[in-house]
């Protein structure tokens, strides 16, 4: 597992960059790099400053004034919440689901080493698997490549929910979260909006152009990987193909007013696209974002 791990690090290296650059860069800056000041420290009050900035202990102690001085926040930390449930194994395109969402965070993975930024995770099936709060060094990153390079048993079901609930705990400051999920699973969207209030929140939803349309096949057996659910699908139907259709417009249109009705960022990566590509044109155009 270390070798393949290290391999996969150094394939990842030089794409990466690429994306490490498009975070600190360009109009994504001033998110990635943080949205408020911190306390740095005082100085003596000079002609001209803002008289609410004056720290009145410290005038009263030395006796004459001084002013709290701000600087920017340090970069955010990052954390990825990465979805590993069983319908996350579909998928008609170059690659599953699950495969586009773990070279997404792998990708952001590396990309937060490359920058400094101190990087944690939490993985995710029908139960939380791995957590790790943000913490910096190449230790770090390799740990959570590792993580998610494991390929243990799924247990059925999502954990969605709970993922959302321990990131929120978890994160002591504001932190740049990261949401690589299909977003299939049922009550994400209370713990969502509380994780927004205190974080800046990306939720990529990993799509598949099934989701849209089913090829012209005749009576389809299906069978929902995660309840067991089983029925047969009238494919060559006209009015299934718009039923279907209409059904996944209105599930997208859905997911992502929920995403900016609390401040979140969405992103749709399709199994088709290539994730590094699609992550380096969102940071670039963050003003095409309502965030």
């Amino acid at each position: 597992m270390k070798n393949n791990t290290a391999q996969r690090a150094q394939l990842l290296h030089l794409t990466s960059l690429s994306l490490a650059n498009g975070m600190k860069s360009g109009s994504f800056r001033s998110l990635f790099r943080g949205q408020g000041m911190e306390f740095s420290g005082v100085r003596e009050y000079l002609r001209g400053d803002d008289v609410r900035a004056i720290d009145w202990n410290v005038t009263a102690r030395m006796g004459k004034p001084f002013v709290k001085v701000f600087e920017e926040e340090r970069e955010l930390d990052v954390f990825i919440i990465v979805d590993k449930s069983l319908s996350m194994n579909t998928g008609s395109g170059i690659q599953s689901r699950l495969e586009t969402a773990m070279d997404c965070a792998s990708l952001i993975t590396m990309a937060s080493l490359h920058n400094g930024s101190p990087v944690g995770s939490v993985i995710f099936d029908g139960k939380i698997e791995f957590s790790v709060a943000p913490k910096a060094g190449k230790n770090q990153a390799m740990l959570i490549l590792s993580e998610l390079d494991k390929t243990d048993n799924q247990i059925v079901g999502s954990a969605l929910d709970s993922a959302l609930r321990g990131a929120e705990k978890l994160l002591r400051k504001r932190t740049l979260v990261f949401v690589i999920s299909d977003f299939r699973a049922a009550g994400w969207e209370t713990p969502f909006a509380h994780l927004c209030q205190k974080n800046d929140v990306i939720a990529i939803k990993i799509t598949d152009p099934l989701d849209d349309i089913l090829p012209s096949l005749g009576a389809v057996p299906f069978r929902d990987p995660e309840t067991g659910f089983e029925c047969v699908l009238p494919t060559s139907s006209q009015k299934f193909s718009r039923a279907w259709r209409d059904a996944a417009e209105n599930r997208n249109e859905m997911w992502k007013k929920e995403c900016h009705r609390n401040g979140g960022a969405p992103l749709s990566i399709s199994t088709m696209q290539d994730p590094a590509a699609e992550l380096i044109k969102f940071f670039n155009t963050r003003e095409q974002y309502s965030l």
